[in-house]
């Protein structure tokens, strides 16, 4: 019998990807929604699809997200939607039967000056970088809530907490996207325009790690084929939910700016704008736990900017933004 799985937010980057990667196997049957056929942060409609459809187990991918000045515009609704989403989808999952569940979150659940490498037993060990922090709370909350569940009534709810994604199908938009998107945007345009410079958000010294959509989606498909006795084995505290996904390697948003100007094929200078705020000043994370689990990442960061580029260069006139 095939196993039923419901990707919720399967038309994001991470939902996508992990898509991408199930319809591969001919023994597992998608569910699929868009938003405009559920409204995720409307109990009531998802309690009721989760009844009519019975699934087996459920990626809680979807969510509220983006860059720095997204968090700062909007902190109400990155705070107000997450936590509606996941206690919604958490809750008539549970409801529904299902006893398997991946929940989604971020590194920005980690205390701003967090010791580097970030483990997850740093989780709520001081103050959180406070340009987004509202999201990081609703992140914190789903992680305590997946907890909850599996002590409470014995379920297998875990979390995924990966570094910062990039890929395909990510949000493109100039103001609201993270940094991979957002300085790809400028500097095709600027390549396009033969512009002189190219100007980049922050001093550039800040250190980012940053891991290939796909790699993700096969940590996520990996984490969810373990058994309960595999996964539990390898976490400090068995009512624990939470793993961070990365590459455990990070560079300078300098190098990053210099890497992508590679990629698109800019040839003039680069200035950065310290005036703009440069959020934390590194996050890196600690992956100790996910290789004992058996799973690394398998795409460089040159080489996830080419595919991402050659996609974006592909889906110009239909990009999400």
């Amino acid at each position: 019998m095939a196993t039923r799985i419901f990707v919720a937010g399967h038309r994001g980057m991470v939902g996508s990807a992990i898509v991408r990667h199930l319809s591969k196997d001919p023994d597992i049957t998608l569910f699929l929604v868009s938003r405009s056929e559920l409204d995720l942060t409307d109990g009531a409609a998802v309690e009721d699809f989760m009844q009519r459809c019975k699934p087996d187990q459920v990626y809680l991918a979807a969510a509220k997200v983006g860059g720095i000045q997204a968090n700062k515009n909007y902190p109400a609704e990155f705070i107000s939607d997450n936590l509606a989403i996941q206690s919604n989808v958490i809750q008539a999952a549970y409801a529904a039967g299902v006893h398997k569940l991946l929940f989604l979150g971020s590194s920005c659940i980690y205390p701003q000056f967090a010791k580097q490498p970030m483990s997850e037993d740093c989780l709520l060990t001081g103050p959180l970088e406070p340009t987004n922090e509202p999201y990081a709370v609703a992140k914190i909350a789903g992680i305590k809530m997946c907890e909850s569940y599996n002590r409470q009534f014995g379920v297998d709810y875990r979390c995924a907490m990966p570094t910062s994604l990039y890929g395909e199908n990510d949000n493109f938009h100039p103001q609201n996207s993270h940094v991979i998107p957002a300085m790809m945007q400028r500097f095709h345009k600027a390549k396009v325009a033969s512009a002189k410079k190219v100007l980049v958000w922050g001093s550039g010294k800040p250190m980012r790690e940053f891991l290939y959509v796909d790699d993700m989606a096969t940590a996520c498909i990996h984490m969810m084929r373990l058994s309960h006795t595999e996964f539990i084995a390898s976490v400090p505290n068995p009512m624990c939910s939470h793993v961070n996904v990365g590459t455990g390697h990070d560079v300078s948003i300098l190098e990053l700016a210099n890497t992508m100007a590679r990629v698109v094929g800019f040839e003039g200078d680069i200035e950065f704008d310290s005036s703009k705020p440069d959020g934390m000043p590194q996050k890196l994370m600690d992956v100790g736990i996910l290789r004992s689990l058996g799973w690394e990442y398998s795409v460089e960061l040159e080489q996830g900017l080419g595919m991402t580029y050659e996609w974006f260069l592909d889906n110009l006139g239909e990009l999400r933004g």
